[in-house]
């Protein structure tokens, strides 16, 4: 059974206006006509004219709004509106990689959008002397080949520019306010500018972010101590999941696996970081 789509109230209640300005302004146009002679070609003229004025009335206000901005014009662009936005690929998202998973795996639904301006940067890059940049470029380039190859998403290179704007990034939101899309990044900066002015972001690291293990004090884990902390007798070491892990005292166990409790859990801008003990038996042990 097909779904029918719902008219939005503002957009029936603009409609309904509009019937009826058009029926005032038939009305109107009617008063001189009444004086004239005619009969039934009169009423006639004004059963057209009624018509005519009521249609465009509806029509004219269905198509507006609350917001005062234009509506889909017909029952299937209005359902259409509920679709997923397209999600716009900046170049640090493309470099970085992981997006070609997480489209993989499902998470992503809608467009691929590729602006034109992140392929050229994305080409300079590549072409770029330092070496380290120039395999970055060339990286960006083989995960947008895997993209367009691989998924079952629909991916369209969008061509549409803004020559006014040097700025890449300016360049990202604009087009995402054009194409009432989300910017898809794991730029930081990127990523507050566009809070600021209102435009979607999907941010990578954020999601990275949510999917680690949540962790609470007074938790054990076993930890390789793999270096000195920045404080007197601090050791550090990583998770999997590259969170890192200081540990009170545990400086002088460096290059050791040992157990660890979890004292504080701490979220920065930059990531988790968790401070630990050493378990009480791992110091008698030591």
């Amino acid at each position: 059974m097909m779904n029918r789509a719902r008219i939005p109230f503002f957009s029936r209640f603009y409609a309904l206006c509009g019937l009826f300005a058009g029926a005032v302004l038939a009305a109107l146009l009617m008063q001189p006509l009444r004086l004239l002679p005619g009969g039934w070609a009169v009423s006639f003229f004004a059963l057209i004219l009624y018509a005519a004025l009521m249609a465009l009335g509806w029509h004219l206000g269905g198509r507006q709004d609350g917001g005062g901005k234009e509506a889909p014009a017909n029952l299937e662009g209005a359902a259409a509106a509920g679709d997923p936005c397209p999600k716009i690929l900046d170049t640090s998202v493309i470099i970085d990689g992981r997006v070609l998973d997480i489209c993989r795996a499902g998470f992503l639904e809608g467009e691929i959008v590729i602006p034109d301006f992140v392929l050229v940067e994305l080409r300079h890059i590549a072409d770029s002397a330092d070496a380290l940049r120039r395999n970055r470029g060339r990286r960006g380039l083989d995960i947008l080949n895997k993209i367009q190859e691989d998924l079952n998403l629909p991916v369209r290179i969008e061509e549409m520019d803004y020559d006014d704007v040097p700025e890449v990034d300016v360049k990202l939101l604009r087009l995402a306010r054009d194409l009432n899309g989300a910017v898809l990044t794991n730029d930081y900066n990127l990523n507050k500018v566009a809070g600021v002015t209102g435009v979607k972001v999907l941010n990578i690291n954020e999601l990275a972010g949510a999917l680690r293990p949540v962790v609470l004090p007074g938790e054990e884990m076993t930890v390789h101590i793999v270096r000195e902390g920045k404080e007197a007798g601090q050791g550090v070491a990583y998770l999997d999941d590259g969170t890192m892990v200081v540990i009170e005292n545990g400086r002088r166990r460096v290059g050791e696996t040992i157990g660890v409790e979890v004292t504080t859990v701490l979220q920065t801008s930059a990531g988790r970081m968790i401070f630990s003990r050493v378990k009480a038996e791992e110091n008698k042990a030591g």
